[in-house]
């Protein structure tokens, strides 16, 4: 292996997921930690540790000379961003590499086309995938905008570009409310993202949400291990995945991947990726949405499904060697579902921050859980509320979906609220367990 020693440079389960790998595969780890979150476990799992700055982000986890000085002082070789945080900023990326750093990701070529979500249904369109036109927002005219929307019909979905995690988005269905929500929208992103670039694309009504796992290496091989289905979303946030799609045929699931790899070649792509699609259940057709340059939240559902550590492999494609599996040599198996324990009020989702007083994660056959807390520790209010993944193998979805209630309730997490309670409501709806349902499932419900 190249690499002798990585800097993570982010937090939370994502970064105790990456101490765990490195040290499987010999690779010393650097923690980089805000000061609140000096007790946290991804810190004690490292090999060293280096407090960054204060507890807010752009004075820690988003300060790239503070980073980049604690790979020097550290001597570390390469630096990987996880997700969020700076994984799909190309100007990092490219410090980085001025600094003799390999970033662990993909070129920055390719971070700043495919993060662009205008430029990168361009891109798709080109490539042959299936794309929903977007209408663009920013140095035109306001009639000009009302008469393309009129044309494309309501509803629409308006967008932030440089947008994601479900941010800088917002569903229209009445002409009136499109130009004070491109107005709001527009200084949400300039404030959320350092862009306001806005654009509005057709909304489709009965969708569903599938993504497409790549894997690729510097030397222009590229794979797909298998889609996911995220549609249960609230806010446009994932909170449930399973794979595979429960609703896809196998002629439209091959058209998919087929795709998502078509594109990743036509990019030029090289590391671990997700293409993401809208897949109209009505009228059994795709449409490119975008592509996630970086390792997804829901990463291990491929990992348990395919048995292949996606965060390995995203190092040794960053270490310039091949891929050493075949697309023919992946197998699939079973049925796979991750539930989101969120610290927040189930009713409310209001973040719930504070001392964990006791924590009891659940086990058995078929159950991982990905997490970063322990019994005594200080949930902080500055990131992300994400505590932990649920990730449940079965033979199949019934015995999947019994399995994850079953690990949802032996899960005990006291101290804080948490939105425990609405997965369970999910994991047990009719409509859920029949499969008749959209990205609009949680809006329906919780009215």
């Amino acid at each position: 292996m190249k690499f002798k020693k990585i800097l993570i440079a982010n937090r939370g389960e994502i970064a105790v997921r990456i101490a765990r790998t490195c040290r499987e595969l010999g690779i010393e780890t650097v923690a980089v930690h805000s000061t609140v979150d000096e007790n946290s476990l991804h810190v004690k799992l490292a090999d060293e540790s280096v407090c960054i700055g204060p507890a807010k982000p752009g004075l820690s986890y988003l300060n790239i000379p503070n980073i980049l000085s604690a790979a020097e002082i550290t001597g570390a070789d390469a630096i990987h961003p996880g997700f969020g945080f700076l994984s799909e900023n190309k100007e990092f990326a490219e410090m980085c590499e001025k600094w003799g750093l390999e970033f662990i990701g993909p070129n920055a070529d390719c971070i700043e086309r495919m993060g662009d979500k205008i430029l990168s249904k361009v891109i798709a369109e080109d490539a042959g995938l299936p794309v929903l036109k977007p209408i663009k927002v920013n140095g035109r005219e306001d009639n000009e905008i009302l008469s393309e929307v009129e044309k494309m019909g309501l509803p629409v979905l308006i967008k932030a570009s440089a947008g994601g995690g479900g941010r800088g988005m917002q569903r229209i269905d009445d002409m009136a409310d499109i130009l004070s929500a491109i107005s709001r929208l527009k200084m949400e992103a300039k404030a959320g993202f350092g862009d306001d670039t806005l654009f509005i694309e057709k909304y489709i009504t009965n969708p569903r949400h599938v993504e497409v796992q790549i894997l690729a290496d510097k030397k222009g091989h590229v794979i797909h291990l298998g889609e996911r289905d995220c549609t249960i979303q609230r806010r446009f946030q994932k909170v449930v995945e399973e794979s595979p799609c429960p609703v896809l045929s196998d002629e439209r699931r091959k058209e998919i991947c087929d795709s998502a790899v078509n594109l990743a070649k036509f990019v030029k792509y090289d590391s671990v990726g997700t293409v993401e699609y809208l897949y109209d259940q009505d009228d059994d057709k795709f449409y490119f949405m975008e592509m996630n340059t970086r390792i997804q939240v829901e990463h291990p559902v491929t990992e348990q499904r395919t048995g292949v550590d996606l965060i390995a492999q995203q190092i040794i494609a960053a270490s310039g060697e091949s891929i050493s599996f075949t697309q023919e040599q992946i197998v699939f198996s079973g049925h796979v579902v991750e539930c989101r324990i969120n610290a927040e009020d189930p009713k409310t989702f209001v973040p719930s921050p504070g001392k964990i007083l006791h924590y009891h994660r659940p086990a058995g056959l078929g159950v991982r859980v990905d997490d970063f807390i322990y019994s005594g520790y200080s949930v902080p209010h500055y990131y992300d509320s994400m505590l932990a993944k649920i990730i449940v193998s079965g033979v199949d979805r019934d015995e999947c979906l019994n399995r994850m209630e079953r690990a949802l309730k032996e899960t005990v997490i006291e101290g804080i609220k948490t939105n425990k309670t609405l997965h369970l409501m999910i994991i047990s709806d009719k409509d859920f367990r029949g499969n008749n349902y959209a990205t609009d499932f949680l809006v329906k419900k919780l009215k």
